[in-house]
Order: C-alpha cells, then sequence, then structure tokens
C-alpha cells in the first residue's frame, strides 16, 4: 500500500518514542551498559563521590532527563540515549548500594529484580495488551518501557556480577557466555522466525551484563583479572564512540525530513 509524502510525514510525527532495534541501536545499546559500569565506578571510586552521592546526583539527572524525553513528541536521539546512559548507571548504583552498602546477597537481589521486572511485564501486557516497542506512543506505554528498562539495567549489573564474580567464572569468560546467550537469542529469531518481541526483551536484559562484565573487563586491575584500562579511559572512548554513532543517526535523521518536507513542496 503507497503513501503520500504528506501521510509519510504525519505518521513520522506520531512514531513511537524509541528507536526501531537496528544494529546501531544494539551497538550504543551495549556501549551504553559499559559505560554504565565504568562511570558508576568512576564517579563512586576515583572521583571520590562516594556510592550515596553518586547515586543521588545521577537519579536526579535522569528525572530530569526522563522529564524531557516525556515531553518529546517524537524519538530524539541524544535525549534518548543520555536518558539511556543516566539510567544505565543508576541501575548500576542501585544494585551496588545493595550488596556493597547494604550487603544484600548478590543472588537475593538478582532474583527480587528478576521478580520485579517479571511483574512490570505481566502489568503492562494486561494494560496494553503488546510488550512491543514499535508502539511506544503514549504516556502510559512510554512510562511502563522505561520502568521495565530501569529493571533490565538492575537485573542486568546483579546477575553479571553473581555470574562473573561469585562462580569464580571471571570477566571475559562470563562476556562470552553472555554473548553467546545473546547470538543463540538472534538465531531463534533470524532463522526461527519466532517471537521478535520476546526475542527482543531477552537480548535487552542479556546486553546489560554483557555491558557489565565489558567494563568490569577494561577497567579492573589485571590482578583482579582485568586488562587495567581503568575506568577514566574506559569511560571516555566508549562515551566519544556513542557520541560519534549518535550524531550520525541524527544528521541522517534530520536529511530524512527535509527531504520529505522537499517533496511536500514541489
Amino acid at each position: 500500500m503507497s503513501h503520500s509524502p504528506a501521510a509519510l510525514l504525519r505518521t513520522r510525527t506520531r512514531s513511537n518514542k524509541v528507536p526501531d532495534p537496528t544494529a546501531s541501536f544494539w551497538i550504543i545499546k551495549v556501549l551504553a551498559t559499559t559505560v554504565g559500569e565504568t562511570a558508576a565506578d568512576l564517579l563512586s571510586d576515583t572521583v571520590g563521590l562516594g556510592l550515596p552521592l553518586t547515586t543521588v546526583i545521577m537519579a536526579i539527572a535522569l528525572v530530569v532527563f526522563l522529564v524531557l524525553q516525556f515531553r518529546a513528541r517524537a524519538y530524539r536521539p541524544p535525549l534518548y540515549w543520555i536518558t539511556v546512559v543516566l539510567i544505565s548507571i543508576v541501575g548500576t548504583c542501585i544494585t551496588d548500594h545493595l550488596t556493597d552498602g547494604l550487603g544484600v546477597p548478590l543472588i537475593l537481589s538478582t532474583t527480587v529484580f528478576a521478580a520485579a521486572l517479571a511483574a512490570v511485564f505481566i502489568i503492562w501486557y494486561r494494560s496494553e495488551g503488546t510488550l512491543s516497542i514499535h508502539s511506544i506512543d503514549t504516556v502510559r506505554r512510554e512510562a511502563f518501557y522505561w520502568l521495565t528498562i530501569l529493571f533490565t539495567f538492575a537485573l542486568g549489573t546483579a546477575a553479571g556480577d553473581l555470574i562473573a564474580e561469585q562462580t569464580g567464572l571471571g570477566y571475559f569468560p562470563s562476556l562470552l557466555l553472555f554473548a553467546a546467550a545473546i547470538v543463540l537469542t538472534a538465531a531463534v529469531w533470524f532463522i526461527g522466525r519466532r517471537g521478535p518481541v520476546v526475542c527482543f526483551w531477552i537480548a535487552y536484559i542479556l546486553t546489560r551484563p554483557l555491558g557489565a562484565s565489558t567494563g568490569d573487563l577494561l577497567s579492573s586491575p589485571v590482578k583482579d583479572g582485568g586488562l587495567g584500562i581503568g575506568t577514566i579511559t574506559t569511560s571516555i572512548v566508549f562515551l566519544a564512540v556513542i557520541t560519534a554513532i549518535i550524531t550520525w543517526i541524527t544528521l541522517r535523521l534530520r536529511r530524512n525530513d527535509t527531504a520529505l518536507r522537499t517533496q511536500l513542496t514541489v
């Protein structure tokens, strides 16, 4: 079914508030989860803010950008991905505070976050009838979406630390384990063409411990099983790559919008 340029532009204006899961989406997602791991450690330990103050500052910043995200009328790459990075840092801080500050066992926090995430999925589905990210076009669906994202980051941090540290598996084997799980999930979709929504959310959840393991592997001292690059260098490099990709996406979207508007005036 064909659409006129005017119809395409109206559809674009009312499009859902989150990006499609393209290759660039998954690349930025993994980079953002890694930054969430290293930036939390950077601000808390290297800068010396401490975990409680880091959590408060990042939570305030997250609230500000969530408000801006909800007020936006369409998907805005810089705004969306800054929010993701902040929610990644906050999710890491929450799990670290429970583990290091309150002494909550990782197995318990992993179980609780998994149960909370499952509850959000159930309520979201019963309320909206779908968990698809292609229909995040109402305030309520967007609220469910971001609450889900928060719990995926908190769960991924706890699960990643649990497998990498307390099982003695180590950062690199954990990275390979989570990467293999993502590849398997992708294969279910690409080969079997089954359960696209379920496969998306499984892969999304798995990218968090993958990013956490990557961040720990790169930034941790060699004596602790890492590569010793440090949180500062890792955070700066990954943020630079994220910025470059987001800039490219933003410019491409603007060119597409300009092309559509040009067609309307012809």
